[in-house]
């Protein structure tokens, strides 16, 4: 008999809400329904304004509930935005039992203790992920259990973020009376989406461009090594055509997606393309290189600043599978030569993997990859391979925050 489940993902970003509807049957995704809606009330992936993002969410959930025939109550949702940071950590127990066999109560104890950091009193931990086991000197451990040991240690990537960012977003969701399974950082939801397990376990960099945020993200020996969130992406490019063109935004926007490129070198002088003049109907004529040459330096910069992240994190020699572009602004002409050239590594777009189906015409575009990314974690989390998954009653995020409140303002 199959067993089949609904899973939903909520990509809120600054400029779009994607939601997609996913069925699992027997471990595979069937895309069901999808919702997209512009984005409005985020500045760089975070909330400004709760009403207009509660907006929003509301007509891409709605949109998405109608394709798919189905009623969304419980959703894993993406997050980004500069508020967010990460940090690696270990931790070491003790196994004193006569039998020394290791069990979940040992690994809960050892990640527990791995956790144990000091972090900002504005921010709190969103991931708390086990890069590797280490049981008497033994590394590169998945899982411990059952295995013989008298030390275990563990390595974690531990993500942070605002609590206000956190709260305002989960507010957004479950005000719509929506329950939240898990706020995920989206790199981590991009990883499942387009990288292989064979970069990850070489050594990999993902960067998802999207409108308001760069999500980057390292992965070496099939975990996550580093993790960052640059408040530069789409949208400046687009300003930068509005101002050095004169033209509207929604005009500069569209004239990147059709007629921009990375690469100046690529175009001749004498190929025009016409541009919406700003206040009135007229239209005019500009070269496609005086374009490029508005784009270049900005995806120049906004590269740069990823590697540079990189670099300054230690990891920028350690990653032969090269650079994985995904996120709307990695469809760009010729950004992928652009890169390769620039930092003479590989570089590749991120394609949606094996394992998707449905409507997948809808969704191959890296612009779902985080989308998509989420309906694969929720397939891959522990919780949902219980019978309970959607019956067992979860104390919301938002009561979570307030405890948590409680407890560091009242000792």
């Amino acid at each position: 008999m199959r067993k089949e489940k609904v899973v939903v993902g909520i990509d809120v970003g600054t400029t779009k809400v994607v939601t997609l509807v996913g069925n699992v049957i027997d471990g595979t995704i069937e895309i069901i329904g999808m919702g997209k809606s512009e984005s409005h009330g985020l500045e760089k992936g975070v909330v400004v304004d709760i009403g207009r993002t509660m907006s929003s969410i509301r007509k891409s959930v709605e949109e998405a509930e109608n394709m798919a025939d189905v009623k969304i109550d419980a959703v894993y949702v993406g997050i980004a935005g500069k508020h967010i940071s990460s940090i690696n950590n270990s931790g070491t127990v003790s196994i004193n039992r006569p039998d020394r066999i290791i069990t979940d109560e040992d690994v809960r104890r050892v990640v527990e203790t791995a956790q144990a950091i000091q972090i900002p009193p504005e921010s709190e931990m969103i991931h708390v992920i086990p890069r590797q086991y280490i049981v008497d000197g033994q590394d590169g451990i998945t899982d411990p259990v059952g295995m013989t040991g008298t030390r275990l240690e563990v390595d974690v990537h531990i993500v942070t973020g605002s609590i206000t960012a956190v709260h305002n977003l989960v507010r957004c969701v479950e005000t719509l009376g929506i329950g939240i399974k898990q706020i995920v950082l989206e790199p981590i939801a991009s990883s499942l989406a387009v990288l292989s397990s064979a970069e990850k376990e070489l050594g990999v960099i993902l960067m998802d461009i999207g409108g308001g945020t760069t999500d980057i993200s390292v992965f070496r020996g099939g975990d996550i090594w580093f993790s960052k969130v640059i408040p530069i992406a789409g949208e400046h490019i687009t300003n930068d055509i509005t101002v050095g063109l004169q033209t509207p935004i929604e005009e500069a926007e569209l004239v990147k997606k059709m007629h921009g490129t990375a690469l100046v070198d690529s175009v001749g002088e004498e190929e025009k393309i016409e541009v919406a003049s700003i206040g009135g109907d007229e239209k005019k004529l500009v070269s496609k290189k005086r374009l490029a040459k508005i784009i270049e330096p900005r995806i120049e910069e906004l590269l740069d600043l990823g590697m540079q992240e990189v670099e300054d994190a230690g990891y920028r020699d350690l990653v032969p599978a090269g650079l994985v572009l995904t996120g709307g602004c990695s469809l760009l002409n010729g950004l992928t030569d652009f890169a390769s050239q620039r930092y003479d590594i590989p570089v590749r777009r991120g394609k949606i993997p094996q394992g998707i189906h449905g409507l997948r015409d809808i969704v191959e575009s890296p612009i779902y990859a985080t989308s998509i990314g989420l309906l694969r974690y929720a397939v891959e989390t522990k919780d949902f391979k219980k019978p309970e998954f959607y019956e067992k009653k979860r104390e919301s995020i938002v009561s979570k925050l307030f405890s948590w409140f409680n407890r560091f303002f009242r000792g």
